[in-house]
């Protein structure tokens, strides 16, 4: 959380981000959404949080929220699928970074359902998007589901809108290229 860049107009003051840090809101058992454009610093505070959360002795996730639902895919073909969401479940920190990324078919807005449905009011959920929350509902797909999955996490968080651009080019090695054409 100490490398986590709190200039202004990055939307997050430095007491919120120290507030965070504190870890009360994974004592609270509470959630945190993190929205902004690509390159904000969404994954680099999502990681941050985790962190964060593991010096204060709590077990931390993270992972991208494709390549967790491929995981409960592959569990469920295996035969692991229980022990996978029991193992989701026993971490204190689940962050799911690059949330609604991609559309999700009909078997992984339940399988994140039943993830998220372990984890309520027992654990915390740091969740990343590009998308904001209002839109949440059309981008899951199913009406029910959409509602089931918002319910259990949107109520519950702190949100964090990261602002300003890309994190990514301010730290580029090279300055931008542009194209001439001859």
């Amino acid at each position: 959380m100490e490398d986590f860049s709190c200039e202004a107009g990055r939307g997050v003051d430095r007491s919120f981000a120290r507030s965070l840090g504190s870890c009360q809101w994974v004592r609270a058992k509470q959630n945190v959404i993190v929205l902004g454009a690509i390159g904000a610093g969404k994954s680099f505070l999502g990681g941050a949080l985790a962190q964060a959360a593991c010096r204060q002795g709590f077990r931390a996730l993270v992972i991208r929220t494709p390549r967790l639902l491929q995981q409960l895919a592959v569990a469920r073909a295996d035969g692991t699928y229980a022990n996978a969401l029991a193992r989701l479940a026993k971490v204190a920190v689940l962050v799911l970074d690059d949330f609604l990324l991609a559309p999700m078919t009909d078997v992984e807005r339940r399988d994140l359902l039943e993830v998220l449905e372990d984890r309520y009011d027992r654990s915390s959920t740091v969740i990343t998007s590009q998308i904001p929350t209002k839109s949440w509902h059309q981008a899951i797909g199913e009406a029910s589901i959409a509602d089931a999955i918002c319910d259990r996490v949107v109520h519950n968080a702190h949100l964090v809108t990261l602002r300003g651009g890309s994190m990514r080019k301010k730290k580029a090695v090279a300055p931008e290229v542009t194209e001439t054409k001859t």
